[in-house]
């Protein structure tokens, strides 16, 4: 009898150490690692899917980075414009994303993000000093040091991504893929960064994205924009 009472005890004891020290354990990890989430879209601006894209971030209040490719924006201005007024970030995509222009050299690199910061500000009627930027196809395979300390002399910022819809190769994946790819991650670390696009064949990516939303947000996610003061992410530099 005497056994099962010191027993009792020692379960009683245990017990309350968890319920004392539990919730302190996560107060702990919630407070030195916040939860970041960057939701970017890629070669807008496009009619229709860029709008309705922005439809949804507005109906739930959350604010996304457009990486914007120069020669989409004639005829499209007023998007480029609303992308703009209504807080969302604005990236560097280059002028014509064509890979044989672009990669032919470090300073054919630069002139096309230039180009298109030149049409940015023109359309906006403002004078920003966008150093966001995103090698169309992502910087593996094509950043080197020489490139890296040219970009970075420039003050630009380098944005991969650690997390792909894979909508840009396969625009025909259902809603559920892509929420499913939306929230499969590359590495282990609190910012993601979201890639996706808002091309004309991105009808599905416009379905997939209030669930993708909701998912962050269950998951205690805060959504910012990529700005000035954002940590540049990048691959592995080409040796």
């Amino acid at each position: 009898m005497k056994n099962k009472i010191y027993l009792f005890s020692i379960l009683s004891l245990f017990l309350a150490f968890l319920l004392i020290f539990e919730p302190m354990q996560a107060a702990q990890l919630s407070s030195t690692e916040e939860k970041l989430v960057y939701l970017t879209f890629d070669d807008g601006p496009t009619p229709k899917i860029t709008e309705e894209i922005l439809d949804i971030l507005e109906s739930n209040n959350v604010k996304a980075t457009f990486f914007i490719v120069g020669k989409e924006i004639k005829g499209r201005e007023a998007i480029l414009k609303r992308i703009y007024e209504e807080g969302h970030g604005i990236g560097l995509h280059t002028y014509s994303h064509d890979f044989k222009k672009i990669y032919t050299s470090c300073d054919a690199f630069i002139s096309e993000m230039d180009q298109n910061l030149t049409i940015i500000n023109e359309v906006l009627g403002t004078t920003l000093d966008i150093k966001a930027i995103r090698f169309p196809g992502g910087s593996s395979g094509r950043l080197t040091k020489a490139w890296l300390e040219t970009l970075t002399a420039k003050g630009y910022q380098i944005y991969d991504w650690n997390v792909d819809l894979q909508d840009g190769v396969k625009g025909n994946l259902s809603p559920i893929e892509l929420v499913r790819n939306g929230t499969k991650f590359m590495d282990k670390s609190s910012r993601k960064i979201i890639l996706a696009h808002c091309n004309t064949n991105n009808q599905n990516t416009c379905k997939a994205l209030p669930n993708l939303i909701k998912y962050y947000k269950e998951q205690g996610y805060t959504f910012k924009i990529i700005d000035a003061t954002t940590p540049p992410y990048y691959y592995r530099i080409k040796k």
